[in-house]
């Protein structure tokens, strides 16, 4: 399942469960194993054999019993996950869970701008979007995830481009930018995009500082503050720039 398309299920699905008698139906299946319950980082341990793990926050981490490799080749990514806990030994890690389904996060680096506001405008785009007020959008574990939403045709061969610049990098300020490429007419989409931080932000040694994020939405400039620590985790294999995203977003 694609990206895009799993997050409108996830739409629709939190405005069912409230009206959710039980997660269990008269069919005897469990309509819960439908929609995530956790928000990870995808991550293989060069400590432990390479083993797979997946990070659910800074002190908890998770075994998969049924995946022995990772099914992104290795690379670190953000995902969502749905996942049951199981009686079984989980070696160094907190819990041993059965994997029930995962899907990737577009995962991409923070950005060091360079040109003139008019070069950096030019490619980086200013179009607006709506930072949405969600669980998944959240600063940890050395990324900032965000769940946006923003117009678009609906055409399956459009492309929208969204990027992190660093505004402020001692003062841990950055700015989400977003590049419709002229698909500004349409409907609204909701995407997740995640952000590696803590390879080009300062580490926090230990400490809880604010995160000033800025955006251009439909009504005006707006920002806000997340509380971040640099990752207090296991040291893990390098994170690439990019991993598998949707059709609508790059």
């Amino acid at each position: 399942m694609r990206l895009l398309s799993k997050i409108r299920n996830v739409m629709v699905f939190a405005m069912a469960t409230m009206s959710l008698q039980s997660c269990l139906k008269d069919d005897g299946y469990d309509y819960s194993v439908m929609w995530p319950n956790a928000l990870v980082t995808v991550k293989t341990d060069i400590d432990n054999n390479n083993k797979l793990f997946l990070q659910l926050d800074d002190e908890t981490t998770l075994l998969p019993v049924n995946l022995t490799e990772s099914p992104y080749d290795g690379k670190e990514v953000r995902a969502l996950v749905n996942y049951s806990e199981v009686e079984e030994p989980s070696d160094i890690y907190s819990k041993a869970v059965h994997i029930n389904w995962i899907d990737s996060i577009l995962t991409k680096d923070l950005i060091i701008p360079e040109g003139t506001e008019e070069e950096i405008n030019e490619k980086y785009g200013n179009d607006p979007v709506e930072i949405l007020r969600n669980w998944v959008t959240i600063a940890e574990d050395g990324y900032l995830t965000l769940r946006f939403s923003t117009v678009w045709s609906g055409n399956p061969s459009a492309k929208h481009f969204v990027n992190l610049l660093v505004v402020d990098k001692e003062n841990y300020e950055v700015e989400f930018r977003h590049n419709a490429f002229d698909d500004t007419y349409g409907h609204m989409g909701d995407a997740i995009v995640a952000f590696k931080l803590d390879d080009i932000l300062p580490d926090t040694e230990g400490e809880t500082v604010k995160l000033k994020l800025k955006w251009k939405s439909f009504t005006e400039d707006k920002s806000y503050e997340f509380d971040y620590c640099s990752r207090k985790s296991t040291e893990t294999s390098p994170a690439l720039t990019k991993t598998r995203a949707s059709n609508f977003i790059k």
